[in-house]
Parts: C-alpha cells; sequence; structure tokens
C-alpha cells in the first residue's frame, strides 16, 4: 500500500459532508483519525455504490470496510464496487441491521473507508468455511501476518496499534474453529468481529472480498494503524441459580434436543416461567443462557425454536454442557461503562468499528431503551452492524457487544 496524502481537516470537501441534510438518503462523516464513514438507504446496489462515489475520493483510501443488509444482491454490489472504484479493495458482509454514525438501520449500506494515510491494511478470504481445518485457518492467518510484516516492516512499539477483524458467515457452524485456528496464528495481535447475518431469516449470508461475493467464507483483515486500538467485549447478563444440562443434541447442526433428560424447549421454557408457545427471538433475548469457562461465564444464545421441541443454537453445543440461565443487567449502562473506559484509555474515541448481536437490538426493542442505545453509539461514533455471533480474541461468543476502538490523534 501507498502512502497517500492525509485529508486537510478544514477543507471545503469536508465541511460540505458534515453539512449533509438530514432528508438526503446518503451521509457521511468525517473522522479525525482520517476514515470515512458513509451510509446509503438506496435500494440497489447501482444506486448505493453510485451515492458512495459522490463522497469517497478513492485516492485518497487504501481500504473500505462495507456492511450491507441482506436484501441487497452481493454478487452486483461487488461488481458495482469493482467498476466504481478499481484498485481499491472491499472487505464485508451482510448483517442483521446495520449500525450507523446516526443510530440503527435497516436496509442501509455503511461503508468505511481507511485512508493510505495513518493505516496499513492487508486482507484475505477463507473461501470455504465449512471445510476448515484448524491447520488450513492457521495457514492463511500465518500467510496474512507475514504480508503485514512485510508492508510494515519492523515496528517495536506496534503493540496497541494493530488489530485484526473478522467476517465468518453465521450460518455455517464453524465459526469456532475458524477463529480459534486463525487467532493462534496471529501471535499476539488481537482480532474481533461478527458473523454475518441474514436479517432474521437465517438463512444464506454473504461475504464480500475485492469484487467478489462469497457464501460458507470468512474474510480476515489486519490493519497497523498510527493511531492507539483496543479490541473490547461487553456484555449484560448475570447467573442465576437455574441449571440447564445438555442431554442429547447434535453438534454438528448446534441443534439441543434434550435439556434435563426433556424435550429442550419444553425445558427452557419451564426453566424462564414461560409456555412453549411464548417462545421466540424477543424471549431468548431477554432469557440467555450461558456457560462458565475458566471463572467467566460466556453466553450461548437459542437462535429458534424447532417443530420436534429441539432449540437450535448461535454457538457450539455438546453432550453434558451445563447451561445456566442468565438474568439480564441494564444494557445501556454496561456499554456505557466499557465505552467509557476505552475513551479514557486511548485519550478519547474517534472512531468504534461495532459487532452488536441481533439479540441485543431485539431486546432493546423489547424494553423501549433503543433511543438509549442510538444515543450511547452516536456519541461514541460507534459503526458497525448486528451479528448472529461476535469474534472475540480466540473464541466466538453471543449477546455481546464487541469491537475495536480506535483513538483520535495524538499530538507530538
Amino acid at each position: 500500500m501507498n502512502p497517500g496524502t492525509e485529508p486537510d481537516a478544514t477543507t471545503g470537501r469536508e465541511a460540505a459532508l458534515r453539512n449533509i441534510r438530514p432528508d438526503q438518503r446518503t451521509k457521511a462523516r468525517m473522522h479525525a483519525s482520517g476514515v470515512l464513514s458513509v451510509w446509503s438507504s438506496a435500494r440497489t446496489p447501482q444506486a448505493a455504490v453510485a451515492d458512495l462515489v459522490a463522497h469517497v475520493d478513492a485516492a485518497l483510501y487504501g481500504q473500505m470496510l462495507a456492511f450491507f443488509p441482506p436484501s441487497m444482491d452481493a454478487e452486483a454490489l461487488g461488481r458495482e464496487f469493482a467498476a466504481a472504484f478499481p484498485g481499491l479493495p472491499v472487505a464485508g458482509c451482510s448483517t442483521a441491521g446495520e449500525i450507523t454514525p446516526d443510530g440503527i438501520a435497516a436496509d442501509t449500506v455503511v461503508v468505511l473507508a481507511l485512508p493510505r494515510c495513518g493505516f496499513r491494511v492487508v486482507t484475505d478470504v477463507i473461501p470455504d468455511v465449512r471445510a476448515l481445518t484448524v491447520e488450513s485457518g492457521a495457514a492463511t492467518a500465518r500467510r496474512l501476518r507475514a504480508a503485514l510484516e512485510r508492508l510494515c516492516g519492523e515496528r517495536p512499539d506496534a503493540a496497541g496499534h494493530r488489530f485484526g477483524l473478522i467476517l465468518i458467515d453465521g450460518m455455517s457452524y464453524r465459526e469456532e474453529t475458524c477463529v480459534s485456528a486463525v487467532a493462534m496464528a496471529l501471535d499476539g495481535i488481537p482480532i474481533v468481529g461478527g458473523s454475518a447475518g441474514d436479517g432474521l431469516s437465517f438463512g444464506t449470508t454473504a461475504q464480500l472480498h475485492n469484487g467478489a461475493a462469497f457464501r460458507n467464507a470468512a474474510v480476515l483483515m489486519l490493519v497497523e494503524t498510527d493511531h492507539p486500538v483496543e479490541v473490547f467485549r461487553n456484555d449484560n447478563f448475570s447467573p442465576t441459580d437455574r441449571k440447564l444440562v445438555v442431554t442429547r443434541c447434535d453438534p454438528e447442526r448446534r441443534i439441543v434436543h434434550e435439556l434435563n433428560a426433556e424435550p429442550a424447549a419444553q425445558a427452557y421454557a419451564a426453566a424462564v416461567g414461560v409456555g412453549t408457545g411464548d417462545l421466540n427471538p424477543m424471549r431468548f433475548a431477554s432469557h440467555p443462557v450461558v456457560v462458565r469457562i475458566g471463572g467467566n461465564y460466556y453466553c450461548r444464545s437459542i437462535q429458534r425454536v424447532n417443530p420436534d421441541d429441539s432449540l437450535s443454537f448461535f454457538c457450539a453445543i455438546d453432550d453434558g454442557v451445563v447451561l445456566t440461565v442468565a438474568r439480564p443487567r441494564d444494557l445501556v449502562s454496561s456499554a456505557e461503562a466499557e465505552l467509557s473506559r476505552l475513551d479514557q484509555a486511548l485519550g478519547g474515541l474517534d472512531l468504534v468499528i461495532g459487532f452488536d448481536c441481533v439479540l441485543r437490538r431485539l431486546d432493546a426493542a423489547r424494553r423501549r431503551i433503543r433511543p438509549r442505545v442510538e444515543e450511547l453509539y452516536r456519541r461514541h461514533n460507534v459503526t458497525g452492524f448486528f451479528t448472529y455471533g461476535e469474534q472475540f480474541g480466540g473464541m466466538h461468543l453471543n449477546q455481546t457487544f464487541s469491537g475495536v476502538a480506535i483513538g483520535r490523534p495524538r499530538t507530538h
């Protein structure tokens, strides 16, 4: 990647971006780091990319990150990106809802353009994650890390300035193997990411990499930046004393047939005090189940009830796993505490690339706190998408808010 010229925050172009009227379908925001957020509510790939072209000067940017609704034709979107921005790499995926600098959105294409000046980026794609082995996943990560080293050279202070992003097909059932293999091979580069979504359909997701659309894939990005960064995760639940033991399941498909030797849906419904007819994504969001690993609790979210009263999960599950019914804490207060900590640690937040579980969005809607969530995310410059699962380090998680926080440029 060749260094470019850092955008001047006082230029008329950027002033115009800041003053785009709210009634326009395309909006943009320039961050102090030079990252440009652009989002369009256009309904076709052609119109959406045409909107982006009006705001993105390709000469200034070295990488684009795109999050798009499942209603958007991924193949056509990839072709439009390639034609409109030749030579400018694009990585991205479909979502279960988008997060823009204006708040929570749907049917919106959200793009983060990373400038050539201040960011060095390498990307790759794992095209068939269902066939992935630990060895093949690690090999891809090692190759990409070597490419970053060649691009950046030796940098003794690289810690705190590098991070990895991974976007995995959320219906592949292979997130655990993929992220653990990649994290193992990155040798200390912290990694975070989200599972691509398909709205609330749970059918097929899409991944983008350099003009091509993929299914059953993972896109991996490694970044070194001049700015301070920190990856994070945050949740909002506390364990109760109600336990459910997985007594019969299909681990490959993440389906639990029995809990406590009873039909899974019936046992879960009884544990949370409702009837099986009341089980839906909103109920699962309000009553998560968690597992204890190494002294910490991690969510294992339920995706849906099946006709045979089995339960499909978003995360890996196995016979003998002890699930604990959890009690949600205030989502906004929990996220605000973490974002405030990051703001202080980094000397001010310039941008947060965030991956938020779709069940948290549903829970926020049910509890009528969506406006509070939006205000919090706007205040801390969160941009990203709602996921079918979140990655943090070598783990695949559910019902969490994870991401990478980028600090404001430091003056010397």
